[in-house]
């Protein structure tokens, strides 16, 4: 579906056109053969780079073609029908518009389209800023939910099982999936900010600076997250390897404790000829002997602190 999007600085809301104009922002989402063909002939672009965009694994990159830019990223994404947690973005920078691609729809754009964050789509650099600045804050807000639930598990360490474990291992591939998402993001960012990609002025450097800035805070603080998760679940293993040697070292003193009037009670079993097989208190004694040797198999264990 493609939808053709402008508005002025003059204009109080977006306007949706039937066709494409200069200064038009045009929103392509899940763009099927026919559209990726009309896109290419419409804004004389690249077609292999444009079918980049529909595939769901690509990764941030950016290339710069026929005086058109074209700039790759990816964003927060919900749902589970693929094993990533970010979804594919392209922009496309030309001289007179602004298109984006992606096989899904874009939430953080939504703002944009409904009128709740006034965008200026002749001003195609502020306009990149912003569809930049919406992601960036989107990863912000799901780095705040994670790291609220990786506090909220880490307080319940000592009671931690296999569900908080796996919620551990899930929680680690978002946060990898953000990083890797974030950090060539700012790269480009930066190679955008320092080379000839597009016309910026002075507030558009700043705000493209203050940008660059945010996301390299967003990666600090996910890296920060990661390494609080791998402290968990070290300390989670060490705590559960403890309780095993634990459990372990109780069944040992057991068994050896039960093997002794065991080997008695067997060599008392057999059918010879055996001391105090005659005695009247035969039985008792017996069992004075198991005490004492019992008594000081236990005294030896506490010793050695396995009691």
């Amino acid at each position: 579906m493609i939808t053709h999007y402008f508005q002025t600085v003059k204009d109080e809301e977006v306007k949706v056109l039937d066709a494409p104009r200069s200064g038009v922002w045009t929103y392509a989402v899940a763009p099927t053969d026919e559209d990726i063909e009309f896109l290419v002939k419409e804004f004389a672009l690249d077609e292999a780079t444009l079918q980049d965009a529909r595939d769901f694994f690509e990764v941030p990159r950016m290339e710069k073609s026929g005086g058109v830019t074209y700039f790759f990223t990816r964003y927060p994404f919900d749902q589970e029908e693929e094993d990533v947690d970010t979804a594919p973005l392209l922009i496309v920078m030309g001289e007179s518009f602004v298109l984006t691609v992606s096989p899904r729809e874009v939430p953080q754009f939504k703002r944009f389209i409904d009128g709740k964050e006034a965008i200026h789509t002749t001003q195609k650099a502020k306009l990149f800023i912003q569809m930049m600045g919406a992601i960036t804050t989107s990863f912000e807000r799901k780095l705040v939910g994670l790291r609220r639930s990786v506090h909220r598990d880490r307080a319940r360490l000592r009671s931690i099982g296999n569900k908080e474990i796996v919620r551990f291992v899930n929680y680690e591939h978002q946060l990898n999936d953000f990083v890797a998402a974030v950090v060539p993001t700012t790269t480009w960012l930066n190679q955008i900010t320092g080379g000839n990609y597009m016309q910026m002025y002075t507030e558009d450097v700043e705000l493209m600076e203050d940008l660059m800035i945010a996301n390299s805070q967003l990666v600090e603080s996910a890296r920060s997250v990661l390494k609080t998760i791998q402290n968990v679940r070290g300390a989670s293993e060490a705590i559960l390897t403890n309780n095993l040697n634990a459990t372990i070292r109780t069944l040992t003193v057991l068994t050896i404790l039960l093997t002794i009037p065991t080997i008695v009670a067997s060599l008392y079993g057999m059918n010879v000829p055996l001391p105090l097989a005659e005695h009247p208190y035969g039985f008792w004694l017996i069992m004075v002997f198991i005490a004492m040797v019992v008594s000081l198999v236990v005294w030896s264990f506490k010793r050695i602190k396995w009691l």
